[in-house]
């Protein structure tokens, strides 16, 4: 079996840990920094699915592995055809925690497969999505998000 790998981003928002957990939760908060609804009741066990906001599709699923409001949540992550196949299925652990006036968010994808679509796709994705995340919270206003993820996945 080969080494799996992980990615960690951290960044430092001027927020409360509240409106950061909150943001990561809300279907309608995630619609704008995301542009995808993140779904679920978010109790440990439940299903949590990201859909995209315009078209309903489902990009992403997985379960809740632990939910420590409002300081921890740790969730699978998967593509729908791979749902149901545990092996394929990914980690992201988001660490919330305060500093000062400010929260540090540490946010770890890992059980990745070295070189997959899931690696390279999340390594692009996640500094977009976590860049938008603060820019959202520090000023309530999001940047378009279209545009920033064409502008990843082109740079690559």
């Amino acid at each position: 079996m080969k080494n799996k790998s992980q990615f960690v981003y951290v960044t430092y928002i001027s927020s409360s840990v509240e409106k950061v957990w909150n943001a990561l939760m809300d279907p309608e908060m995630t619609r704008k920094y995301w542009g995808h609804l993140n779904v679920s009741d978010w109790k440990v066990g439940s299903n949590w699915k990201h859909e995209d906001a315009s078209t309903g599709e489902i990009r992403l699923a997985g379960k809740v592995v632990e939910s420590t409001p409002p300081r921890r949540l740790v969730i699978t992550w998967a593509f729908p055809a791979d749902a149901q196949a545990p092996e394929k299925h990914t980690r992201v652990t988001f660490d919330i925690e305060p500093v000062g006036n400010a929260v540090r968010l540490k946010v770890t994808h890992d059980e990745l497969e070295p070189g997959s679509e899931m690696e390279r796709g999340i390594t692009r994705g996640w500094p977009v999505v976590l860049s938008n995340l603060k820019t959202l919270l520090e000023t309530n206003e999001a940047m378009e998000t279209k545009a920033l993820f064409e502008h990843a996945h082109k740079r690559g």
